[in-house]
């Protein structure tokens, strides 16, 4: 058979070669990952957002000017952040809140989450009636054995703090918006498979004693 030059051969080779180099330049380079905003950034941006969106219902400081709606200041911030994704994909239902969320970005959330657990003012909700708020103490540090109610403390912390991401702050929260919460996981109208359970299995006298006393308790 018949050889090919090697001058060819050397020619094919070089071609081949630059052919590939010239691909490999012209190869969009990867995309470098994003740095995570600062603590400082998320302050701001969550600030930014507070102001624009949030102000009206929950005020800059996280502290509601209306009972109705709930305080969120201090809150752990992965538990805001899980609420609102919740709202945007309407898992969980509100008419104004899944409006607020809806263009909210995961980093959008987190910044809310991060500006608002930051927040140190102080809540205008109080006990009024003290020996509701005495039976609702002995409910949140010891549950009620006769129906298998766990102490709300197990959950949401002896403080009432809260636990990042899976329950919320209670301390200080308006004793009518924790009612109106309280009865929709009783009656099914929020789900929530612990909750719905718990609250059924409370007397009305005692959901009102709980939202009494958890209206007194303060976490700093």
């Amino acid at each position: 058979m018949k050889q090919k030059p090697f001058g060819l051969i050397a020619a094919i080779i070089l071609a081949v070669g630059v052919s590939g180099g010239a691909f490999a330049a012209d190869a969009p380079a990867k995309a470098e990952k994003k740095a995570e905003p600062t603590h400082a950034e998320r302050m701001e941006r969550g600030k930014q957002i507070a102001s624009a969106v949030c102000l009206a219902c929950h005020g800059l400081d996280g502290y509601s000017p209306i009972s109705a709606n709930p305080n969120i200041a201090g809150m752990p911030p992965d538990y805001i952040a899980k609420q609102l994704e919740l709202y945007k994909t309407g898992k969980r239902v509100n008419p104004i809140m899944q409006g607020m969320a809806a263009n909210l970005s995961p980093e959008d959330m987190k910044a809310l989450g991060t500006y608002y657990f930051a927040q140190r003012g102080k809540s205008q909700a109080v006990a009024r009636d003290k020996k509701l708020a005495e039976r609702g103490q002995l409910i949140y540090r010891m549950g009620i054995a006769e129906t298998k109610v766990p102490a709300c403390a197990s959950c949401h912390g002896a403080t009432g703090a809260g636990i990042p991401s899976q329950y919320p702050k209670l301390a200080g929260q308006w004793p009518e918006y924790t009612l109106h919460e309280l009865r929709a996981y009783a009656s099914g109208e929020r789900a929530h498979p612990m909750m719905n359970t718990i609250a059924k299995r409370m007397k009305a006298e005692d959901l009102v004693a709980v939202s009494e006393y958890i209206a007194g308790m303060r976490t700093r």
